[in-house]
């Protein structure tokens, strides 16, 4: 199949492949998920002209990571979202291999996108362009091309170009991987998108005493947030340390002082993002209201993703609900946007020992819970979260083996925020000190239940169904 007989393909595609997704119980109510095929890195993710706009890596033709195109939501108030004209697809020589990962920016009133042309070679290797598309009066895109060839020094793994603009001078960091196999974070600046000055590398292995820090850094995005600046990264080959880091690929983030003037990034320790089994690939948003925004994808690359049962009603993965940062004595604080209460029906409550709460019905749920001792939860036989005086221990099923595989976060736990959609959940610790997502796929009820002696308050609320239209 040539590159040009392919919208056919895809337009088949979806017709064939939404009704089976729809019939999917594991297919989500209210998230954000492919209509049929494979979804993973949010891109794009931005306020632009009255609606927000969400992009996204798309293999409409198949489960897999083969096909990459960008697909592309957007919306008026961060809850009602409608599908727009696919953004692109990989049908020039520079990114014949996938349109990967970016973002996406506002260029004298034209949303333009800002992407990475993947390129792979017969005898194995491969190189990458970074690319411009402009929006057309049509609701597509139109190429631009390259407007940054490989760097020097630098193997064919650099992608993913997060682009902003600072007192009139456009930015970019780049995730890159070095001749030596070393993980890094590049920065480039530039007067009018097309030409590009590097500024050397701000993040990443043996950068501001780094070390065993992996072999390539994905997905950067450095932005200012309550008076100093974050770098949210993904580290490939980071080393795993005790019940931190554990997926095969992590999400994280650094905490420093960004000088624009010198182009360094003075920064603390790395951090894990979300302690859950499936969170990567974060990207964010500024909102005109000033706060920072981030959704991100519900899955890891590689792991246990081609197990997913999904995969036989012809999907596979999902997105976070959307998140608002805030950071707090060095910590970065995660809470589900206030918008997502337009969803909740009528508010119920519970108060007592959690052994005696009732079992609620965890297919479109939002629950929030004050207690005060150990406590557990069931959630429909395929997963089970366990809080005790250490934190809690998130225990689901291999999908491989079937043996228990296990997930940490440790602290003093007061107060659970638990977001539940048909194979999805999303558990906010403490107001968002900390972040648990995990998919999850129960083979029969979907209903969540309690035990243990802790005295808990319970509020909840049913979450009304949201397909994007």
């Amino acid at each position: 199949m040539t590159l040009a007989s392919r919208l056919p393909a895809i337009l088949q595609a979806v017709m064939k492949g939404q009704p089976k997704a729809l019939q999917d119980t594991h297919y989500p109510q209210w998230h954000h998920a492919p209509v049929t095929g494979l979804m993973n890195d949010p891109n794009g993710f931005t306020w632009f002209a009255g609606r927000w706009h969400l992009f996204y890596q798309w293999n409409p033709l198949a489960a897999d990571h083969k096909y990459k195109c960008w697909g592309h939501w957007s919306s008026a108030d961060l809850v009602q979202w409608r599908h727009e004209p696919l953004a692109l697809m990989p049908d020039e020589d520079y990114d014949r291999n996938g349109c990967y990962s970016g973002s996406a920016v506002d260029n004298a009133g034209r949303l333009t996108l800002c992407y990475t042309g993947n390129v792979k070679f017969d005898d194995g290797s491969r190189t990458a362009w970074q690319c411009l598309a402009v929006e057309n009066s049509d609701g597509g895109f139109d190429k631009v091309g390259p407007v940054l060839p490989l760097p020097a020094g630098y193997s064919g793994h650099v992608r993913d170009p997060k682009v902003w603009q600072h007192e009139g001078v456009w930015y970019m960091v780049l995730g890159a991987q070095d001749l030596h196999k070393q993980g890094k974070v590049l920065l480039f600046s530039s007067a009018n998108l097309h030409d590009w000055e590097s500024r050397g590398e701000i993040a990443g292995h043996g950068v501001n005493g780094l070390t065993d820090a992996g072999y390539m850094w994905e997905c950067p995005d450095l932005f200012p947030l309550d008076g100093k600046h974050l770098l949210l990264c993904c580290p490939q080959g980071l080393a795993r340390r005790a019940e931190r880091f554990l997926n095969v690929y992590p999400a994280a983030y650094l905490v420093g002082d960004f000088d624009y003037a010198s182009a360094k990034f003075n920064h603390g320790e790395l951090n894990e993002l979300d302690a859950g089994f499936e969170f990567y690939a974060p990207q964010t948003a500024l909102a005109p209201d000033g706060r920072r925004l981030l959704v991100g994808w519900m899955g890891v690359p590689d792991g246990e993703e081609m197990l997913q049962p999904t995969r036989e009603h012809g999907w596979i993965h999902q997105m976070t609900c959307l998140r608002e940062l805030t950071l707090k004595n060095g910590k970065l604080y995660q809470q589900p946007i206030a918008e997502l209460a337009q969803l909740r029906e009528a508010e119920q409550r519970w108060q007592g020992e959690a052994s005696l709460a009732p079992g609620l019905e965890a297919k479109r749920l939002e629950l929030q819970i004050e207690l005060s001792g150990e406590l557990g939860i069931h959630f429909g036989g395929g997963l089970t979260l366990e809080v005790t005086g250490q934190g809690i221990t998130l225990q689901r099923p291999g999908l491989a083996t079937g043996e228990p595989l296990y997930r940490y976060w440790h602290g003093k736990v007061s107060s659970l925020q638990i977001l539940c959609d048909s194979s999805s959940v999303e558990i906010f610790i403490n107001h968002g000190e900390g972040v648990m997502s995990s998919r999850y796929f129960p083979q029969s009820s979907e209903r969540l239940s309690f035990n243990g002696e802790s005295e808990v308050t319970l509020r909840y609320w049913s979450l009304r169904s949201c397909m994007i239209e």
